[in-house]
């Protein structure tokens, strides 16, 4: 057995594949024109020195991240990591969709129809390897090593099984490849993989609330997350959880309805909509002005433990906010679902007007203003209790980018291209987290995964 790593205590979605979305005046949100890079040659960030090297460090590790099949992998797939590093022999689920993404544009920029046709089959071979090993009931393992399909244990059949699968982003990496290869056929033999896959959280993962829950702490993304990590199982409505699952719901929306699958269309549509009215019922603070995880242990016990008293008053409340300030507030923004007005008071109450989040290298993981925070070095778990994280400079940038917020999103671009291009400079390589102040490499060197998402932020 493999040692414990980060990875196995991390697994750790972008918006809606090669659509974007644009605030209309009613404060709604409808689909914009597909705005993607042609595939020509183009010339990224107005000549911008940094980013030419940035392209350029890419350019030249993107091969070698397209694995062959090897092992269980029985396709070919892609790697978060070089050959002979940590992670190299390993297919990890939201990884596997950020350096897709990050693959799809880098072949872009540069005009490079062979990279992207390659890329496209190892982003399809990823997505079948994870149905490849997919349990009866519908879950899918979060982490799939060449010679371990299953190593956390989530396909055990067991009911509920508290061992994590794989986060809600199958539909979004679907969409993905079926956007930048503009063909969603190859899918249709495999979309009812999806619909287990879904069928699958909401049978062991659900609440009565609608909000889904972790079954435990491990690989929950951002690995000591204080509203999850070291919490009872299946407390923990997770809101990153949430946003993730909901717009892999509408992902899997839009291809069931270029398959012509009305009544699925119509379904996840509808699941999808009732997750938003939760989330924004359960986990948006109208006293703060800020989305938080929810607690769903709230449980009126009287009758049980003093079966005999007057029941009097009742429990009027279902869920508590745990009013820790995470990023992952931040992300209703991301895929959609915050109005207007509530993007705008995360902008200006909790970005603009405060360092709590803002930070010389990009946004913060956990507030400042948190008791837990703090910028040690850790791999298991990863730490996520401040240091910048490139994904979660995306997620933040992403939702300015929806709600219109153009000079925030430019800055915070900016700050991300100028982490990554210093420490290209400075170390030959790039690292997986980042002082918030100072923007120095924190941890392992050599890390390419998310980071590659800063491609589309240029």
């Amino acid at each position: 057995m493999m040692n414990l790593t980060r990875r196995h205590f991390l697994a750790g979605v972008a918006a809606t594949g090669a659509s974007s979305l644009m605030v209309q005046n009613d404060g709604t949100l409808a689909e914009a024109q597909n705005s993607r890079t042609p595939l020509t040659t183009a010339e990224p960030g107005a000549n911008d020195a940094r980013v030419k090297k940035l392209v350029g460090y890419f350019r030249g590790v993107a091969p070698k991240l397209l694995r062959p099949a090897q092992g269980v992998l029985h396709r070919p797939s892609i790697s978060p990591s070089l050959p002979g590093k940590a992670y190299s022999t390993q297919l990890w689920d939201w990884d596997t969709y950020w350096t897709a993404r990050g693959l799809f544009r880098l072949a872009r920029l540069t005009g490079d129809k062979d990279l992207h046709r390659t890329v496209g089959e190892h982003a399809q071979g990823s997505l079948l390897n994870f149905f490849d090993h997919q349990s009866e009931d519908g879950r899918i393992p979060i982490m799939i090593d060449v010679n371990d399909a299953d190593f956390f244990g989530c396909l055990r059949t067991q009911a509920p099984n508290p061992n994590n699968q794989a986060k809600p982003v199958m539909g979004q990496l679907a969409l993905l490849i079926a956007d930048e290869l503009d063909d969603v056929t190859w899918l249709a033999p495999q979309f009812d993989h999806l619909l287990r896959f879904y069928d699958s959280w909401k049978l062991g993962n659900q609440t009565h609330l609608g909000l889904l829950v972790w079954g435990d702490d491990v690989a929950i993304g951002d690995d000591n997350d204080p509203t999850t990590f070291g919490r009872p199982f299946f407390s923990s409505a997770n809101l990153m959880l949430n946003c993730l699952y909901y717009q892999d719901l509408r992902a899997a929306a839009e291809l069931a309805h270029r398959l012509n699958r009305t009544t699925e269309t119509q379904s996840l549509s509808l699941r999808a909509d009732e997750l938003k009215a939760s989330i924004q019922k359960f986990c948006w603070d109208r006293r703060d002005r800020f989305y938080y995880t929810a607690d769903v242990q709230c449980v009126d016990r009287r009758a049980q433990l003093i079966p005999d008293a007057h029941r009097g008053m009742a429990m009027s409340w279902q869920c508590l906010p745990l009013r820790i300030q995470m990023f992952t507030g931040f992300l209703p923004m991301w895929c959609g679902l915050a109005s207007a007005e509530q993007a705008s008071e995360l902008l200006h109450i909790h970005y603009l007007d405060s360092d709590k989040f803002r930070a010389e290298a990009g946004v913060r993981s956990l507030s400042s203003e948190e008791s837990m925070y703090s910028l040690v070095f850790s791999s298991n778990p990863s730490n996520w209790l401040g240091p910048i994280w490139i994904v979660v400079n995306y997620f933040v940038w992403k939702g300015f980018k929806t709600y219109g917020f153009s000079d925030a999103a430019a800055d915070l671009a900016n700050k991300t291209v100028g982490v990554l291009s210093n420490d290209l400079a400075s170390s030959g390589s790039i690292n997986e987290y980042y002082h918030p102040d100072t923007g120095k490499p924190l941890s392992h060197p050599g890390f390419i995964d998310w980071n590659m998402l800063v491609l589309e932020m240029i």
